[in-house]
């Protein structure tokens, strides 16, 4: 039964390797009190907390800009008056620990924190901790990573390598089950993407070996290519392989809403390095070829990709690097070395921590 008399915030968001963490952690302690989650409503933290059981605190703080201009200033405001909002959070629902995933969202409540002294835990999902979590792990109580790489960036003395939470539906499933759920057969499956918004030099880099990788190397492919991408590469798709919608090999959407079905599926894996991504690519069992996104903050996605790649963990493409052919030759390279294949797979495997969500439940708690 929940002590309803414990209060927990939970802060994070912008992007999904901030918000779904975060979301991840306040639906278990929903199970132990009173959860309030702090994020932006114009964000996407918004849509995807609104419907749950605990109420949303909006503070409108933005990205702080990269560049020192003059969009600097109404920045500062936002933040002064988000953190000001903070203070009245506190004050009002008075929360036994505030639970953080760190990214610009989550820079007011932690600030308010450290002058009102109330506890909290930050988690970082990066091999490279983000500016905010550097900046705030002094005090927090407890900090938890995604990778031992990131233990150095840290300054704190209650560190806990735990992964990224992962959705349980990983370890229940099986690979043949959700090769049957998408109507796919039981042999060497491909699954491509660049997240739920896409990539498009890797949509343009596959594009064109489509119709090899089916007919000639008889490969299943699952091509998830982004909603803003999606027209883009059917028209692409229509002029090299005009029977592409024929072809039992291959499935191309926009969007899947069950990505874990689809990573479940596949035995390869074509991905940005996210790190959300990379923890569930790791619990789907598959061999990731990943092209890190050149421009993300503090180019974590690279740092992220080596991590793995220093790990016998994935095959490792920059995206400058990005042509057909390579991409070609190192899937036709991996089914020539079912050895190589296996390995690779086994060692991304290594990565996932199907228990993080309870071990950082339990940090919290405690």
């Amino acid at each position: 039964m929940s002590d309803t008399s414990k209060t927990f915030f939970v802060t994070g968001g912008g992007t999904g390797g901030h918000i779904y963490p975060a979301i991840a952690i306040a639906d278990e302690l929903l199970k132990e009190g009173k959860v309030y989650y702090i994020g932006n409503p114009y964000n996407m933290e918004y849509v995807l907390t609104v419907e749950k059981d605990y109420k949303f605190l909006p503070v409108f703080v933005k990205g702080m800009p990269r560049k020192l201009s003059i969009r600097f200033l109404p920045w500062a405001a936002g933040l002064i008056f988000s953190t000001i909002k903070c203070f009245t959070y506190i004050t009002r629902y008075k929360p036994d620990v505030v639970f953080a995933t760190g990214g610009y969202i989550s820079a007011p409540m932690l600030t308010a924190c450290r002058i009102m002294k109330i506890p909290y835990v930050l988690h970082d999902c990066d091999a490279r901790p983000g500016l905010v979590t550097r900046k705030f792990a002094a005090h927090a109580k407890a900090v938890t990573l995604a990778f031992e790489e990131a233990r150095g960036f840290i300054k704190n003395n209650n560190i806990h390598i735990t992964g990224n939470p992962i959705r349980k539906d990983f370890k229940t499933m099986t690979k043949e089950a959700a090769k049957s759920f998408l109507g796919l057969k039981n042999k060497l499956t491909l699954c491509i993407t660049g997240g739920s918004q896409g990539a498009k030099s890797i949509n343009n880099a596959v594009v064109d070996i489509l119709r090899e990788l089916s007919e000639t190397l008889n490969i299943q492919i699952v091509f998830q290519t982004g909603k803003k991408n999606y027209d883009e590469v059917l028209k692409h798709l229509e002029l090299v392989y005009p029977k592409y919608r024929k072809d039992l090999n291959l499935i191309v959407k926009p969007y899947f809403a069950d990505m874990v079905t689809v990573m479940k599926a596949a035995d390869i894996i074509i991905s940005r390095a996210g790190s959300l991504s990379l923890s569930e690519i790791s619990a789907s069992g598959a061999a990731p070829i990943l092209i890190p996104y050149p421009h993300a903050a503090q180019d974590h996605q690279r740092f992220n990709a080596k991590c793995y790649a220093n790990n016998n963990a994935c095959i490792y493409i920059e995206d400058n690097d990005l042509e057909a052919n390579i991409i070609l030759n190192t899937i036709k390279d991996l089914i020539k070395s079912p050895q190589k294949l296996k390995e690779i797979q086994q060692n991304c495997a290594a990565f996932a921590n199907y228990n993080a969500i309870d071990e950082i439940k339990n940090i919290i708690l405690n």
